[in-house]
């Protein structure tokens, strides 16, 4: 693998230059007793590249804390928008069209579903690294980093 394609990958980004091995088909009947013995021995066998698929416990709270600002905002908003539109309403302080309603709180509600994506996009996927309070430059390098993966997946099939 070149140095630099690995200073970009990830800590739980799997290598992409593995081979897979040939399936063949066997040959020889199993007994069903012979079978289960395998799956349950299988079973309990872990996968050494299970902690590679994983995402780390620091970057899953990272993306959490992020979540909750800028999707957890958008949307207290566009609940509070229903009682806020009440009470100016009850208290005839404004009058307004009721399809005003609709579309401030649909608003707030699409933000906050935004939100998540942004958050997830934004936050560092790297495990030692913080990265930025708003992580502008986290969303570029992850937004690239998944277009990438999606060329590549297309690519193969």
């Amino acid at each position: 693998m070149p140095k630099d394609s690995k200073k970009n990958r990830l800590p739980f980004e799997p290598s992409s230059n593995k081979k897979k091995p040939a399936k063949t088909a066997p040959t020889t009947t199993i007994k069903t007793a012979e079978v289960s013995s395998k799956t349950k021995k299988s079973s309990k066998t872990k996968n050494p590249d299970a902690s590679l698929s994983a995402i780390p416990k620091a970057v899953t709270n990272r993306m959490a804390r992020r979540m909750l600002f800028f999707s957890g905002v958008p949307t207290a908003l566009g609940i509070s928008s229903f009682f806020i539109f009440y009470w100016l309403f009850s208290q005839n302080i404004i009058d307004f069209p009721p399809y005003l309603v609709v579309f401030v709180s649909a608003g707030c509600f699409g933000l906050g579903v935004l939100g998540l994506s942004y958050s997830i996009f934004s936050a560092s996927w790297d495990e030692t690294r913080p990265g930025g309070i708003i992580g502008f430059s986290e969303f570029k390098i992850n937004f690239a980093r998944t277009v990438s993966a999606w060329r590549d997946g297309r690519k193969k099939a």
